[in-house]
């Protein structure tokens, strides 16, 4: 029985859920939703999720949704080839990060984009440029572990790394924008700012699949 797999373009959680589909070279049905039609908030969708969020994942009659805790029930699911590690430290170790990326830079990354997307914030104000730094200083963290292997963790490609792409991905993308020029210099040029995360953004979009996962409306 194939997996269903509603999502959202642009949608970072959506993304990481895509990607890990493609990794894992499983067959999906794609069900693309449109937030601006609230396709997300039909009675169907509740009906799945009853919070009315993307992505859920739907394998014959288990339905799930929560973007961690999917990737974390496609591993053991379908262990290969392994999202998170070989061993029970490297899954640790993973989850951590993961867990580490969710709490401290994911929430800075929402308030940057979502304040340059909406046209309606200042984005020369307190909040945004406090959240630019905090971004910048932990992408630093992220470029350390990436300055000693070609993964964020270990030595494959692994659920981290499908947590934080599409977190960097929608910045990168919200930075690009001209009226974010000068909020931008603490992280752009990616490539000449953080040479190592530039060089691993370009293995991930080398993934096989990935072109099936890149959100349609960026095209």
């Amino acid at each position: 029985m194939a997996i269903d797999v509603y999502w959202g373009s642009g949608s970072p959680y959506s993304w990481r859920v895509l990607l890990a589909l493609e990794y894992k070279r499983l067959p999906y049905v794609s069900h693309l939703l449109q937030f601006s039609k609230q396709e997300h908030k039909s009675p169907q969708m509740l009906a799945l999720s009853p919070r009315g969020r993307l992505p859920v994942l739907k394998d014959g009659d288990y339905v799930c949704f929560e973007s961690l805790a999917i990737l974390y029930y496609l591993d053991l699911k379908y262990p290969q080839p392994p999202l998170f590690g070989r061993t029970p430290e490297e899954a640790g170790v993973i989850m951590r990060v993961a867990c580490e990326y969710q709490a401290y830079i994911e929430p800075h990354l929402n308030t940057i984009c979502r304040g340059i997307f909406s046209g309606k914030a200042d984005l020369a104000g307190d909040e945004i440029t406090g959240a630019m730094h905090a971004a910048a200083s932990e992408a630093r963290t992220i470029e350390g572990r990436l300055s000693k292997g070609e993964w964020v963790v270990g030595e494959s490609c692994s659920a981290v790394d499908m947590v934080i792409f599409p977190g960097i991905a929608l910045l990168k993308r919200a930075l690009e924008r001209p009226e974010a020029r000068e909020l931008s210099s603490r992280f752009m040029p990616v490539e000449v700012n953080y040479p190592a995360l530039g060089r691993w953004m370009a293995r991930m979009a080398a993934l096989p699949g990935y072109q099936r996962t890149y959100p349609p409306h960026w095209k």
